[in-house]
């Protein structure tokens, strides 16, 4: 049962976007160039060009990138499914992540009132002290929270409703479960997809070589070394999200482990052989497709 291997997680976290639309310049600009009415909104940066906040957040978006990749499709509310083989992992590094998150917060309102004195000097007319909240009231723009969360059962309504309304609710929620679990699975399957395809086409000799500095053609396409870390990556991680025992995405899994085991971004650069007994390894995988 998923309810034993799996639990939900909301996770949300909010940040000021230290943004305004400035009405009067978006008027300005549509005069200047003769527009009719208002067809464009001019926002600015009410900060300025200053980095602290820009840095929060894209501490704000690392996390909710983390948050997707460590877990899985399931409520449109934003709810997510967390496999427990990865609970105490993911928990752990969210920890990890509040800490650095409400540090980060903690500095910036400390700074926030020199901050704005910098900008009135960068912003010029632009700058307008009504627009900036007071410190104390734009801590309340920051947020971290998260609640864990069992995944409900199927047939468990505990309502005051007759049998028959019972049943209705159950068969509805036995569908949207079953929906639920078999997108779930599918980003898992997806995930593993998008990781061969790509290695696929990079391990391809190119159709026309390229000349290296010694003069040497070669025929193997640039690539990063996260194309083989992150299916290093990938292979790991789906050893836990894997949370209805899918034996297919098991042994696709197992494959493509076995294809990038002990295998560098380097050797696969500049030896042929192995590039290419990669290549026919992770077609393999993609044929199950």
């Amino acid at each position: 049962m998923i309810q034993n291997s799996a639990m939900l997680v909301d996770l949300n976290i909010s940040v000021w976007t230290g943004r305004k639309m400035d009405k009067k310049v978006s008027d300005e600009i549509g005069v200047s160039k003769n527009a009719k009415g208002r067809v464009g909104n001019y926002h600015k940066s009410l900060l300025g060009h200053e980095g602290k906040l820009a840095d929060l957040q894209k501490l704000v978006s690392a996390i909710r990138i983390w948050h997707y990749e460590q877990t899985l499709p399931w409520s449109d509310g934003g709810s997510r499914l967390l496999p427990m083989k990865n609970f105490f992992d993911y928990k752990a590094t969210l920890g990890d992540y509040q800490t650095q998150y409400e540090e980060a917060v903690a500095s910036f309102l400390t700074e926030y009132p020199t901050l704005v004195s910098a900008a009135a000097f960068q912003l010029g007319d632009l700058f307008a002290s009504d627009e900036y909240p007071e410190a104390h009231k734009l801590e309340s723009k920051f947020k971290f929270k998260y609640v864990f969360l069992p995944v409900p059962e199927v047939g468990d309504f505990r309502i005051d409703v007759s049998e028959a309304g019972k049943a209705e609710l159950r068969e509805q929620y036995e569908k949207f479960y079953t929906d639920k679990l078999g997108e779930a699975m599918q980003d898992a399957w997806d995930r593993l997809h998008d990781c061969v395809v790509k290695m696929s086409d990079k391990l391809a000799n190119t159709p026309t070589p390229r000349v290296g500095k010694d003069g040497e053609e070669k025929h193997v396409q640039i690539f990063r070394d996260s194309l083989v870390t992150n299916a290093v990556d990938l292979c790991e991680l789906l050893t836990k999200l894997n949370v209805a025992n899918d034996p297919k995405l098991e042994q696709a899994r197992k494959k493509l482990e076995s294809a990038v085991s002990g295998v560098t971004a380097k050797e696969l650069r500049e030896d042929d052989n192995i590039r290419l007994v990669v290549k026919a390894e992770v077609d393999k995988i993609l044929s199950m497709f």
